[in-house]
Parts: C-alpha cells; sequence; structure tokens
C-alpha cells in the first residue's frame, strides 16, 4: 500500500488527506492544530498534532517510511523550509512542496524538494484557458509539450468516421478515446451521461453529442476546427 505524510492541514492540506485516504492511500496527517486534525481523523490512518519542526517527533510517526511527503504549510514559510530539510534527512524518496511565490518555489527546489506546486496558479491558468477555449471540456497536460483535450465535435466533423477525418495526417494529432452521450434510459439506470468508448474503431462515425480525447502538441492541436467554425 502506497504511504503518503500530509504535513499541514490547510484548505489544501485537509482536501488532500481525505481524497488520498478515500482512494486507499494509507496516510499521516500532521499539523499542530487539534481542530485541523480532528476534521481528517475519519478519513486517514493517522492524524496526530505534533511540531512537524521536531525531527524525532516525526521519526515517531514514521514519516520516514513513507513513499512521498507532501508539504503543504501555508503561512509559516521557515516552519515549511525547515520540514523540507528533515524530510529529506530522513530519506523520504518524494518530496512535494506548496509554494505561495515562485521565489518560494526556487527556494524548496534548492533545499531539496523533488516537486514544488502552486496551487492557485495552475488553477488559474486552468480556468483560464477553458475561459478562453470555450469549445473545449477539459484539457491534461502531459509533458513534453504534449496535451490531451476534450474537445466538443466540431460541426464538420459530424457524420464522419475517424478513417475520414484523418487528423493524424492531417493535424499531426491522436484520438485516443471518444466519449458517447448515454441514452436517458441508461443515464437514469446509471446516472452516467456519457460512455468512454477508448481507442474507437477508425470506422466510427462521429455524433454530434461526442466529445472526443485528442493528443497532440500545444500547437497541432490549435489547428483544429472547434464547434463554432
Amino acid at each position: 500500500m502506497i504511504k503518503v505524510a500530509v504535513i499541514g492541514l490547510g484548505r489544501f492540506g485537509i482536501e488532500l488527506a481525505k481524497r488520498l485516504g478515500n482512494s486507499g492511500v494509507e496516510v499521516i496527517a500532521i499539523d499542530h492544530s487539534d481542530k485541523l486534525v480532528n476534521e481528517v481523523k475519519d478519513d486517514v490512518a493517522i492524524a496526530v498534532r505534533l511540531n512537524a519542526t521536531d525531527e524525532l517527533a516525526l521519526k515517531s510517526q514514521e514519516v520516514d517510511k513513507v513513499d512521498a511527503c507532501v508539504i503543504s504549510i501555508g503561512e509559516n514559510f521557515e516552519a515549511a523550509l525547515l520540514v523540507t530539510v528533515i524530510v529529506k534527512k530522513l530519506g523520504v524518496p518524494k518530496i512535494i512542496c506548496r509554494a505561495q511565490s515562485q521565489f518560494h518555489a526556487e527556494i524548496f527546489t534548492q533545499i531539496g524538494a523533488t516537486e514544488v506546486i502552486q496551487p492557485e496558479v495552475q488553477a488559474g491558468a486552468h480556468l483560464a484557458r477553458l475561459l478562453a477555449n470555450p469549445h473545449l471540456e477539459d484539457y491534461l497536460q502531459v509533458g513534453d509539450g504534449y496535451t490531451m483535450i476534450e474537445l466538443l465535435t466540431p460541426n464538420q466533423f459530424v457524420g464522419k468516421n475517424l478513417t475520414e477525418l484523418a487528423l493524424r495526417s492531417k493535424y499531426s494529432v491522436n484520438v485516443v478515446a471518444v466519449r458517447k452521450r448515454n441514452s436517458e434510459e441508461i443515464e437514469k439506470k446509471t446516472g452516467k451521461v456519457y460512455n468512454t468508448d477508448c481507442v474507437p474503431h477508425p470506422d466510427y462515425q462521429i455524433q454530434e453529442s461526442d466529445i472526443l480525447l485528442i493528443i497532440g502538441t500545444d500547437q497541432n492541436l490549435a489547428r483544429l476546427p472547434t464547434s463554432n467554425t
């Protein structure tokens, strides 16, 4: 079982700890506030109030044996830095720090964080992209300049199959799945609006209500027609 320590139970830390716990991950949730610890205790394996800058206290909870540690101490930057150094010293293989600024992010990286996240910045960028591109249902950056998008079916795609569309040769992108809308009967029975068909058959005829999951570079994806063109 994967074991993760979450140190710092603000809104981000609490949500992360609860979701990890409900996903079957063994979570050690740590904070200096009894109130915050009590808020997550029913959703995680261990919820404990302690001073996270105390190396012996962390070792007493076997933080040195976790697969990853997320340090989400928001307001006390000095404490977050010290905890990062201690966790690094304990030999935790993956250390993820939440930073409130790019300057803080650079410092976390320099002292040993394997990954630094800025949730507010990332959420803002995500929302901005969706608002600026209303034809997108969602998107996921997959690294090395590639992104997977959920594209509302453009008008000119409707009624054509994947072979006819030839998206790979025309746009250098690939359709990896199609989300097909369920019938009203199935939707009422299962509560699911869409059913995903992974690696769809080349002869599949695109429907107006379909959502296409397409992967490619940002530059090539930008060349695709939209539902309004």
